[in-house]
């Protein structure tokens, strides 16, 4: 079924460089996404009237944001109706969501939607809070970290409590978990953007330093510079593009994994069966499995028994997973790594990683706890 609501389609992807360390000015790659973008679409800079973006600041913020909204508009010279920036809402992906909504709505045609970081290098030179959302206009002790942060529970800290609570309900293993990082980093090996391509083995990863029981060193995502950006069109105006729209079949952006899945299900009558790949978001290897979970990908309380051995969730297994390397292999950009990967794999540009035969329908997602995210994207004529 063609949404009737959802008139939206990605017709354009580009990256910049990304990886450890660049040194390079986080303006400079996002221009060079953003531009790749816009002519992967056949389109010229004049015809992109919006632009969309996460974290939502008009301007950088360094480490954490490359570029903002403004500074796009102002680096490309853009005529825009439309500028937005996506703080809370369907996870980092809800930028895309919301121009989703906007060219659905008419409100405009094309547009470019991106996610600019410049984390590793901010952390070579002012450590690691250059790159944490806390000093100025975003203050990192929001409510309820009041809670965790005077027991020194940080970031990493709130995955390795979901996958403690994980292993404690459903006897899963980090035998069982190394898989979604062994997998992502063979999948990386192909992949030429991905920052992590050297083989990973199961003693590798068992060796491997504990950053916060039962987290390890590879469970945790890779800080890096670099860019990533979309174009997101009318469909009607999509049929001018250059390359084969994807169409964007259903969103998710209820807070929560499980109510966001729900709701993406609920705007189309493609089941869970149709999936042909999974691009979810793994920020910790542990959340990936509770978006499988949460996407009804498989039942809950099972994902750990399903990526075992990493057969089944390998490029030639029964649900491909994160097949350009995911945020553990192929670098932390939020989110727009698993959408830039799904739109290669469905148009089959994926080169060597490329699954066969080629996949019709992608499931993406975002995010943990209330900030989450999901699309449903189809492959145009599918």
């Amino acid at each position: 079924m063609t949404n009737p609501v959802l008139r939206a389609a990605v017709t354009g992807v580009g990256i910049s460089q990304v990886g450890r360390r660049l040194g390079r000015d986080p303006w400079e790659l996002t221009a060079d996404a953003a531009l790749a973008a816009i002519a992967d679409a056949g389109l010229t800079t004049r015809e992109i009237d919006g632009v969309s973006t996460y974290p939502g600041g008009s301007f950088a913020v360094a480490g954490f944001t490359g570029a903002g909204a403004w500074d796009v508009r102002n680096i490309l010279g853009l005529d825009l109706r439309w500028i937005n920036g996506a703080t809370e809402i369907a996870g980092q992906i809800g930028s895309i969501v919301n121009a989703v909504i906007a060219v659905s709505a008419g409100i405009v045609d094309h547009v470019l939607c991106f996610r600019s970081v410049w984390e590793s290098t901010a952390q070579a030179q002012k450590g690691r809070a250059a790159a944490l959302l806390g000093t100025t206009s975003q203050p990192m002790f929001t409510p309820e970290r009041e809670f965790t942060v005077p027991f020194g529970i940080g970031n990493v800290c709130h995955g390795a409590l979901l996958a403690q609570r994980y292993f404690h309900e459903y006897s899963a293993t980090r035998e069982q978990l190394a898989q979604v990082a062994l997998v992502a980093r063979a999948n990386a090996a192909e992949n030429p953007h991905a920052v992590y391509r050297s083989p990973l083995s199961l003693d590798d990863y068992l060796g491997s330093r504990i950053i916060s029981q039962p987290l390890c060193l590879y469970d945790c995502d890779v800080p890096a510079d670099g860019t990533i950006a979309v174009v997101v069109s009318r469909r009607e105006a999509a049929c001018d593009c250059a390359k084969e729209p994807i169409e964007v079949a259903a969103v998710g952006s209820a807070p929560g994994m499980e109510r966001s899945g729900e709701m993406m299900w609920s705007m189309t009558d493609l089941e869970p069966e149709d999936v042909d790949i999974a691009e979810v978001y793994d920020g910790w290897s542990i959340l990936t499995l509770l978006w499988l979970e949460a996407l009804g990908l498989c039942e809950r309380g099972e994902a750990a028994a399903f990526v075992e051995g990493g057969k089944r969730i390998s490029r030639p297994g029964e649900l491909p997973l994160n097949t350009g390397g995911g945020q553990l292999s192929a670098g932390r950009l939020h989110g727009y790594v698993q959408i830039h990967e799904a739109c290669l794999q469905l148009r089959g540009e994926a080169g060597t990683r490329q699954v066969t035969p080629r996949p019709a329908v992608a499931a993406v997602s975002t995010g943990s706890n209330h900030f989450t995210g999901c699309l449903l994207l189809k492959r145009a004529g599918a």
